[in-house]
């Protein structure tokens, strides 16, 4: 074997048993026999000396005794030494939740047939009829430009909701609630979510984080069967108080307390707790029966045992103790839920009234996560899902009735790349939402999808409302009946900042607690530290290593050949993208590992690095999550469109934030081989065509099954002021009216028209008198016109109607008479 031949073999070899994540044993005979051909060869005597000093080390390493106590055990030393300490609130919140997906993207290497064979489960019969019925029901009697003015939902709302037990999907059928799937929860609250925040807040958050969810978990069996009953059927209106002025994304932080003392309740001496509090921010607190109340529990006169400091604990407390301030209303902006502050001082209240009994004093904080993990990947993600498929269903719709120089504004290609945009966002968030929730079904608390969910498909729901008021322009900007944006629109910004602020989900939470909790060494190396076993350590350490460099090799090879030789257990269209996250999940996980051998501890502060690697796992996420849900809506190919924008605008976001990272790492020469590894020939990923754009502009503004299949599950009925009823019959519409608008297109050109009549009804009149059009179609035309002119109208008041102005004059009392009767059929209307 000639030196150039063997040098080749003996690197192909190297990559290869990197690539393949070959065993320590593996490599030593792979090299061995490499190293004999180049002995007994015409090969130079250095590419034989490299071949057996790698061949020798290999086999060395892999005898694991040996290995451990000369190599592994100084390592280990040094290890526990540096090792961070981790506070008990970090450590209950990695052990929160549990390990699905995600886990496969830290892994480098994705296990596609975990996500393929996942379960696609349809809604229970009695789910669907729920859905059907009584959701319709709810949402035919919601007005939310009554609930904007009135400033809260009408007392038949508020029945209907108690009475149908809307409280309960989360409560088990033995108690008397629905006892409902994650999958029906998350469908009933996107039905909800575009008609009103104030209705899908009063819903969403009881079936969320608070009594319900903790009582189910850890409450007594008494309190379970006292409680549950009552908020099920309504009786109890459940809020939930964890933030305060000076806890709000850290909650950890509380400086609520509770002091256990002795006390009077119910006539008798019995040991309670002290409660001093101050919360705010929190919904339904105007209104509810029972408060779930965190705080710090304290005993200092060590009543309950050696304890001083016992930790964050969770109670329930009914509304009417004394001491308590409850009714107060904050005013949030957008559509105006029931909220408010909740301020205690002295309050005694038994110990009984801790959600699980004394035994579970100090055990809040691993309660409030291990809930968090799943309320996240339900409620708000619901929110941004059923936003989009709203907001695509109105905009597109009224892009394709509303003119502008002489075609519909769908055509404008400015206006198209905002409703590819809304489309594209809606299916994203819709796949999201609807795959993860399968996944809770299944048994899973997925930690880090719930905040990759919660910050992802919300700061969508936003680009969507910005995307919304751009299309409809000026339709958007006047309040009134008629104006279905604005409420979702002003809503965005309370999604944004609840349940852990956005900015803090990004830069902190995703990444912070997934590159622990997800990478497949480092909690191990950390566990195997605490509990000073070398052993475990060192199988920990060199499985570690092992990872690295098979990441530096599938980085580069992936990179180099675009992914074209990586095997996935799909075929036809979508295969490319399977592959080209391969690619990426082994870029993400060789990133992960050098900004933790770059930066060390640091990395914990380095906020926007974090932020970045954040960005990075949740783009695979969620295109994960769009291959998935496009194999279990059937394959449509008419859909291709969107999973195509999908997947360009996820992988270009990708690339951008792989970029962001390199660029801004400090260690610069760490900086170089990744981007050497990762980005050999640069960025290479490329946004959305406009060709792409403009096809799903075509098939989400007209009545196509592209169009139901994305739109599918929001509220569609006639109750008299639902848009997108009459937007399905414009759309039905649509078609037939394109040819005529033509006529009278040519006709106009053509000189055919007074000049003076500039009204398209005029024009209309005039073409049937010309016999340019039928009479039919004359009639036809009318009929269309007159509701699309009632769909692009806006809404007007008399002067005074919002208070005394500064500025007004007479008018004629027949003209005042008009503009009163006006204003009173508008709002009729």
């Amino acid at each position: 074997m000639s030196t150039t031949l063997g040098s080749v073999l003996l690197i192909v070899a190297l990559l290869g048993l990197a690539y393949k994540r070959a065993n320590l044993k593996t490599s030593a005979i792979v090299v061995g026999v490499i190293a004999a051909l180049a002995f007994f060869g015409p090969a130079s005597a250095t590419l034989t000396t490299i071949a057996v000093v790698l061949t020798a080390v290999f086999a060395v390493l892999s005898l694991e005794s040996f290995r451990a106590n000369t190599i592994t055990r100084p390592i280990f030393a040094i290890y526990k030494k540096i090792l961070p300490e981790m506070s008990e609130t970090e450590a209950t919140a990695l052990e929160a939740g549990t390990v699905w997906w995600d886990g496969e993207l830290f892994a480098g290497k994705p296990n596609w047939n975990k996500l393929i064979d996942h379960p696609n489960p349809t809604l229970a019969p009695e789910e669907q009829a729920f859905l059907d019925n009584q959701v319709e029901t709810l949402c035919s009697m919601v007005d939310e430009w009554e609930i904007s003015n009135q400033g809260d939902m009408s007392k038949e709302v508020w029945e209907y909701i108690q009475k149908e037990r809307f409280f309960s999907m989360i409560i088990p059928k033995e108690y008397g609630g629905l006892g409902f799937s994650a999958q029906a929860q998350s469908a009933v609250l996107q039905k909800l979510s575009g008609l009103s925040g104030a209705v899908f807040s009063t819903v969403g958050v009881p079936n969320s984080l608070g009594p319900g969810e903790l009582l189910l978990k850890y409450g007594t069996q008494e309190q379970k069967d006292h409680y549950l009953p009552r908020l099920a059927d309504g009786r109890e209106i459940p809020c939930f108080g964890l933030t305060g002025p000076r806890a709000g994304s850290d909650a950890t932080s509380l400086p609520d307390t509770g002091v256990v003392c002795k006390g009077e309740w119910e006539g008798k001496e019995v040991l309670g707790l002290k409660l001093n509090f101050s919360k705010r921010y929190i919904t339904l607190a105007p209104v509810a029966t029972v408060v779930g109340l965190a705080f710090r529990m304290f005993d200092p006169d060590k009543l309950l045992g050696d304890k001083y400091d016992i930790g964050i604990t969770v109670a329930l407390l009914p509304r009417h103790l004394q001491g308590m301030d409850i009714g107060n209303r904050h005013k949030p902006i957008g559509s105006p839920f029931m909220n408010g502050p909740i301020v205690g001082k002295d309050v005694f209240i038994p110990l009984d009234f801790i959600i699980g009994g004394a035994a579970n004093a100090g055990e809040g904080w691993r309660m409030l996560v291990e809930c968090l993990s799943v309320g996240r990947c339900i409620t708000l993600p619901s929110s941004g899902a059923g936003g989009g498929k709203y907001g695509i269903a109105a905009a597109g719709a009224y892009a394709r009735i509303r003119r502008q120089f002489g075609v519909p504004i769908a055509k404008l290609e400015g206006v198209q790349d905002s409703l590819a945009r809304i489309a594209g966002n809606a299916y994203i968030s819709a796949a999201a939402a609807r795959v993860t929730a399968i996944s809770i079904d299944q048994g899973e608390k997925p930690s880090v999808p719930s905040a990759i969910l919660k910050y992802n498909l919300t700061e969508a729901a936003r680009q969507i409302a910005i995307d919304s008021m751009d299309v409809h322009g000026g339709k958007a900007i006047i309040r009134g009946p008629g104006n279905y944006i604005e409420s979702g629109y002003s809503s965005v910004p309370v999604a944004i900042t609840v349940e852990g602020a956005n900015i803090l989900t990004r830069s902190m939470i995703t990444f912070g607690q997934g590159a622990i909790r997800c990478h497949p060494f480092v909690l191990p190396e950390m566990d195997a530290a605490k509990a000073d076993d070398l052993k475990a350590f060192d199988k920990a350490l060199f499985g570690h290593f092992g990872f690295i460099f098979s990441n530096m090799s599938r980085s580069a090879v992936l990179s180099l050949t675009n992914a074209a030789f990586t095997s996935v257990p799909v075929s036809g269209p979508t295969k490319k993208y399977y592959k080209q996250i391969n690619r990426y999940a082994a870029n993400f996980a060789l990133a992960v590992d050098m900004c933790m051998f770059s930066l060390g501890g640091e990395l914990k502060f380095r906020e926007l690095i974090s932020a970045r690697l954040a960005d990075m796992v949740s783009k695979m996420y969620l295109a994960s999550m769009v291959l998935k849900h496009w194999e279990d809506q059937g394959r449509n190919k008419e859909d291709l469109i969107l999973v195509e924008y999908a997947m360009d605008k996820l992988f270009s976001e990708f690339e951008a934030a792989q970029d962001g990272l390199i660029k801004n790492l400090p260690a610069r020469p760490v900086a170089w081989l990744l981007r050497a590894l990762t980005l050999p020939l640069g960025r290479t990923a490329k946004a959305p065509s406009d060709k792409t754009i403009a096809k799903i502009v075509d098939l989400t503004s007209a009545a196509t099954g592209t169009r139901e299949r994305l739109i599918e599950g929001i509220y569609r009925g006639d109750n008299g002021k639902n848009p997108l009823f009459m937007y399905d019959s414009l759309l039905s519409r649509a078609e037939k009216a394109e040819p005529i608008y033509k006529k009278i297109g040519i006709a106009l050109k053509e000189g055919k028209f007074n000049e003076a009549n500039l009204t398209i009804e005029g024009r209309i009149h005039d073409a049937v008198e010309m016999n340019v059009l039928t009479k039919d179609e004359g009639d036809f035309m009318i009929a269309f016109e007159k509701d699309v002119l009632d769909m692009v109208n806006v809404d007007d008041f008399p002067l005074e109607h919002f208070g005394e102005v500064a500025i007004k004059h007479d008018a004629p009392a027949a003209a005042r008479k008009a503009t009163k009767k006006k204003a009173s059929d508008t709002e009729q209307a």
